[in-house]
């Protein structure tokens, strides 16, 4: 298992001084036919978890734009945490270059409940920049939406989340699939293994 320490700040992050951990698991063997790489940085203030993803995709598929589509199929950045350790419950985060997202709560996939929040109070505040030769994302993970799942989280120095970042594109020129932690490819959409994230600690 790896691990990870989130970064606290004061407002906005600084993201040039903050670690960022690379995606360098692969599945997919037409990963080796293209150069996707991708990187996750993580940081906490007083009022949520704050998230940068930032891929090197040379050809994006940007095509979904529904609030019910497969997200995955299109390039992709995905973002799963269970922000209470001991509990395997999670929300998964995914998003494509149009900002268009996925959003589940559950245990795993057979019992993944997909949430869709109000479209003119978008509280995780996603943006995406594009720039020659990759994509980046950026979004936050309001506390106040946390503790409607999970009442007790707080966000202090010592606490652990269980956590996996994930990159893929089933659609796209070259199909992929790489995250942090590994995850075993025996199941039905194999991204959904929370026992098998990594662990971040709140520093």
């Amino acid at each position: 298992m790896k691990t990870y320490t989130v970064t606290k700040v004061t407002g906005t992050p600084d993201w040039d001084s903050i670690p960022a951990l690379e995606l360098d698991v692969s599945y997919r063997r037409a990963l080796d036919e293209t150069p996707v790489r991708a990187w996750t940085q993580v940081a906490y203030n007083q009022d949520a978890l704050l998230i940068r993803q930032r891929a090197l995709e040379p050809v994006l598929r940007k095509e979904l734009t529904g609030l019910l589509d497969e997200i995955c199929e299109d390039s992709c950045l995905e973002f799963f945490v269970c922000p209470m350790e001991g509990d395997l419950r999670y929300f998964n985060l995914e998003y494509n270059p149009n900002c268009c997202r996925y959003l589940g709560f559950g245990s795993g996939i057979d019992d993944l409940v997909r949430l869709v929040p109000e479209e003119d109070n978008d509280e995780f505040r996603p943006q995406v920049t594009e720039f020659d030769g990759g994509w980046e994302l950026t979004f936050q993970i309001p506390y106040h939406f946390i503790r409607r799942f999970f009442p007790d989280f707080k966000a202090e120095p010592g606490k652990a989340m269980r956590v996996n970042c994930y990159k893929c594109g089933g659609k796209t020129q070259n199909p992929h699939s790489i995250s942090w932690n590994r995850v075993s490819m025996d199941r039905r959409c194999f991204f959904h293994q929370p026992e098998a994230f990594g662990r971040m600690i709140f520093g």
